[in-house]
């Protein structure tokens, strides 16, 4: 629909549905992937790795958590695949399942001293189905809300899902750290941490009951009824439109990097190596989710006014130099500056998530768009999010607990998005040298304003 006509009241009905099933289903499941990341950092190596000393068991549950990052290209393939030729409703619900499922199976897994070497392969098996559901969750999860957007709105509708990560990470924390403060250590070692994974099992039901209801996005029905749905999206992406993918690998990896070290291996760092209660950095990471869950969608409508290369370039220069100062203030042990630290770190990480969604979207053409923005997301994410802990404590323990080397590789991996974001090309609708169309989004829009020209009904 060409956002120069007036919308009807049942268009508003379908996007703001769009936007709430696209928002609370992206919370419910990053909810469970960072309740892992939250384990995996904190406890889950004295459960399952008992044999091992402090930091070789935190490694090895933090591979664990990796594991789920290598699942997630493949699980943004095969369901961007579906979600190409049957649509994006499918595969939302489906990713929706197997999120959920394998979060409640893990609340049920007997521990190492349960079931010897059994439960840490259980546990890398589950985590394995969780990163291939939530690979395919974003890609159609963002489409649902950028493809029922207005032409003029893509930035803010696409930041809802985006928002629903802070969300979901918060709700996550936030059960973790209830838990600890309610349960003595050992009952909390015995069977507090499991509360978390079960009670994901509510929030399921109710994800579940949105979606259902929700509708299929106009620009799917429309390729659709032309018969133009890929028959390989996978293929045709790859040869046509692979530099697009290259690009969006880029612009995600320094974003996907940082977020998991303010927000995972900074538990481990507050914990481990500054000496303190993990509540801590708990509380931070909290603080700056509720701060975040706003901020992102005020920088997806931000891109919306000033085009989303600008808005993201800005955000991968200021993460970049900020991580020496993000350590700096960790160092000093006080809460509040730790907190601040992790604020400022993540409001500045917005700037690039919140126009990813639109940003990436705008790239791809219709009928391989979920595929493509799945494939360069997750790619990024397996490069980065699931090497970036790990990588964060190595680099620690052979720079004598110093984080020099850290703030290093966030500033490094910084300057690959940049360049990145440098050579990329505007994709808001607003950009057009000579009349050239840079956004695949807005060739469709130009095509539909075009066939409504003649029509009565107008602003």
């Amino acid at each position: 629909m060409s956002s120069n006509l007036i919308e009807t009241p049942e268009q508003a009905l379908t996007r703001r549905r769009a936007r709430v099933a696209s928002f609370v289903g992206t919370t419910i499941e990053w909810y469970d992937f960072y309740l892992y990341g939250t384990a995996a950092a904190l406890v889950f190596g004295q459960l399952f790795f008992p044999n091992f000393s402090g930091l070789t068991a935190t490694i090895l549950a933090l591979l664990t958590f990796s594991a789920g990052f290598i699942a997630r290209p493949l699980g943004g393939v095969i369901m961007g695949h579906f979600g190409d030729k049957i649509g994006r409703k499918a595969m939302l619900v489906l990713s929706l399942v197997m999120m959920g499922g394998a979060t409640a199976l893990i609340g049920m897994l007997p521990t190492y001293g349960s079931i010897g070497i059994w439960a840490p392969i259980l546990l890398l098996v589950l985590r394995t189905v969780q990163g291939f559901g939530v690979g395919g969750e974003w890609g159609g999860a963002v489409l649902v809300a950028v493809e029922n957007a207005p032409a003029d709105k893509r930035g803010l509708f696409g930041a809802w899902p985006q928002a629903g990560v802070p969300v979901g990470l918060l709700l996550a924390n936030g059960v973790f750290m209830s838990c600890q403060l309610l349960l003595t250590p050992e009952q909390f070692m015995a069977w507090g941490w499991r509360v978390g994974f079960l009670g994901s099992v509510l929030l399921i039901v109710v994800g579940l009951f949105i979606r259902l209801k929700m509708e299929e996005t106009p620009a799917f029905e429309k390729a659709k009824s032309q018969g133009e749905v890929a028959k390989f999206p996978v293929l045709e992406v790859l040869r046509n439109q692979w530099r697009a993918v290259a690009i969006a690998v880029g612009i995600k990896v320094s974003q996907n990097a940082i977020f998991y070290i303010i927000t995972v291996f900074a538990l481990t760092y507050v914990s481990k190596a500054l000496g303190l209660p993990s509540s801590v950095a708990l509380i931070g990471v909290m603080i700056a989710s509720v701060l975040s869950s706003f901020n992102l969608l005020f920088t997806g409508w931000l891109s919306d006014q000033y085009g989303r290369r600008r808005v993201y370039l800005l955000g991968a220069v200021l993460s970049g130099l900020f991580a020496f100062p993000f350590f700096m203030m960790m160092n000093t042990r006080h809460s509040v500056m730790i907190w601040l630290a992790i604020v400022i770190a993540l409001l500045l990480h917005d700037l690039m998530y919140g126009p990813q969604a639109a940003f990436m979207a705008e790239m791809f053409d219709t009928n391989v768009r979920y595929t493509g923005a799945s494939l360069g997301y997750q790619i990024a994410s397996m490069i980065a999010g699931s090497v970036s802990p790990v990588l964060a404590v190595y680099l620690l323990s052979i720079s004598d607990n110093k984080p020099w080397a850290v703030a290093l590789y966030m500033v490094g991996i910084s300057v690959i998005t940049i360049i990145a974001t440098w050579i990329a090309k505007e994709t808001h609708r607003g950009n057009r040298v000579k009349g050239r169309i840079h956004s695949r989004f807005d060739a469709e829009v130009v095509q539909e304003n075009d066939n409504s020209a003649n029509s009565p009904v107008g602003n």
